[in-house]
């Protein structure tokens, strides 16, 4: 491997190698990043292209890190991620600029919401891990301990939407449980990865402890994830991937957890605030519908279809699609020109078999952004309301009742998320008890407490973060039995 580089990406100096054992070094290959806000004229960087080499030299000093960083205590564990939180806060304006450029999400709603999120990741869990007390009891004459160990090296590999939160999400809890991690972020949105990989040195992290490998997928990530010495693997992304990923980690006998998307239903009824629940539908575009957790399928009583839709269209009007650097522009590009041909496929196959295009269905000429799109499907079986689309597509269906309302919700394979908007608590009641999904709310979208469980059911992926249960997987827990001395 070559020595170490740097690119300057809008006045921001970013590392453009990979982190091991506490150094930056290089590959002999790169790969480049461009950005999506001027595919053509904005090449940010040109990144080290890891392959078996790095991955084997990763494991190697996470290994060797692992011996320091499990054996230090949970105070001092916390501390050190505490001070990465008040860097991530320090570093605001440098994360967002640089995943704006580097991801086209909105640098506004980068610097209020998802840097701060990121930061709050490592707070959460440095707090969880410090309040954390073993479980004793006496029975049958034992004094019985439930104690967490850390698990060993943890493989963390992370998605190209919203990189820098999803990285923090997913790092935090395996470092809290006192695990060293390699981090593998996904190839079209690098940058912040190297950005907060800098900053965990300078919190303090002992060499080997937090290592960062950048590369593509199928050449670096297949080889962390083959590696015997990994003991736990965190992954984000398509189904397809983890269904590889899964069959390497069971070829090991190594814990798998994975998020794997979403098809959610955004269902309202007739009862509910109608304006609320339009203007909630259409902020589904969000992010040019690039969210695992949107509502992508609106399911609309029947009876309230006109006024839903006038309502849901005079929202959706009043969406800006520009340059996410523009603190007035609603909708970003999509984050790579292959995502958008992804995109329009979905779009070009549903006109094809008489779906209907509502409004929306083109890309727009001349950058990357897809026009807000609704479909109206000809079947519940069209593949625009089967298969998540992850772009700013949305399908309207209606129903009659209730139940007909909780079968539509349930028809696809996934079950990440729903949303539900009524005025009946009774309602709201019934209809969340019977959708299979991980994460439901009502009333609201995206409010959640990190302490909760989060993950799907079906293909949406296996197992749950957040809260004790993210630190449980990365834990291995040892029950300690002593025989009580009666003699004393």
């Amino acid at each position: 491997m070559t020595g170490p580089e740097r690119a300057d990406v809008d006045g921001v100096s970013v590392p453009t190698g990979h982190l091991i054992g506490g150094e930056w070094v290089g590959s002999p290959s790169t790969f480049e990043t461009r950005s999506p806000l001027d595919w053509d004229e904005l090449h940010l960087a040109d990144i080290a292209r890891g392959d078996s080499a790095a991955a084997d030299a990763a494991v190697a000093a996470a290994v060797a890190g692992f011996d320091m960083w499990g054996s230090t205590t949970v105070v001092e564990r916390a501390e050190t991620m505490h001070r990465l939180a008040d860097l991530i806060d320090d570093n605001t304006d440098e994360i967002a600029r640089v995943e704006c450029l580097d991801m086209g999400f909105l640098e506004e709603s980068m610097k209020l919401r998802l840097v701060a999120r990121g930061a709050l990741n490592f707070r959460t869990y440095a707090d969880l891990t410090v309040a954390h007390e073993d479980r004793h009891w006496d029975a049958k004459g034992m004094a019985n301990t439930v104690q967490r160990m850390p698990a060993g090296p943890a493989v963390v590999i992370t998605p190209w939407n919203a990189p820098f939160m999803l990285a923090t999400w997913k790092l935090a809890p395996a470092l809290a449980a006192g695990n060293s991690v390699i981090h593998k972020p996904a190839e079209w949105s690098p940058l912040s990865a190297a950005l907060l990989a800098e900053l965990a040195l300078e919190a303090g992290f002992p060499p080997g402890a937090y290592n960062l490998v950048q590369g593509i997928g199928s050449e670096v990530g297949g080889a962390l994830v083959a590696d015997p010495r990994v003991r736990r693997i965190s992954f984000t992304g398509s189904p397809a991937t983890g269904r590889v990923i899964g069959k390497a980690a069971a070829e090991n006998i190594v814990p798998f957890t994975a998020e794997l998307g979403g098809k959610g239903p955004l269902i309202v009824f007739a009862d509910a605030d109608l304006d609320a629940a339009a203007h909630r539908a259409a902020w589904q575009f969000d992010d040019s519908g690039q969210v695992c957790l949107a509502g992508a399928r609106l399911l609309v009583e029947r009876s309230i279809r006109e006024p839903f839709l006038e309502r849901f269209h005079h929202h959706a009007d009043q969406l800006v699609l520009g340059d996410s650097r523009d603190p007035n522009t609603d909708i970003a590009p999509l984050a790579h020109p292959d995502h958008r041909q992804r995109v329009h496929g979905f779009v070009k196959r549903a006109r094809a078999v008489g779906d209907t295009v509502v409004r929306g269905g083109r890309p727009v000429k001349g950058s990357l952004h897809y026009e807000p799109t609704l479909i109206e499907p000809a079947t519940n079986d069209s593949e625009v309301v089967q298969e998540e689309i992850f772009g700013p597509v949305l399908t309207f269906q209606t129903f009659e009742d209730e139940p007909e309302a909780v079968r539509l919700a349930n028809s696809t394979r996934y079950g990440l998320s729903a949303i539900i908007y009524t005025g009946s608590q009774q309602r709201a009641e019934r209809v969340t008890a019977a959708i299979r999904a991980g994460v439901v709310w009502v009333n609201t979208f995206l409010v959640r407490d990190l302490t909760a469980p989060f993950g799907g059911c079906g293909i949406s992926g296996i197992g749950r973060e957040g809260g004790d249960h993210a630190l449980d997987f990365h834990s291995e827990v040892k029950t300690v039995m002593i025989l009580n001395d009666t003699t004393s």
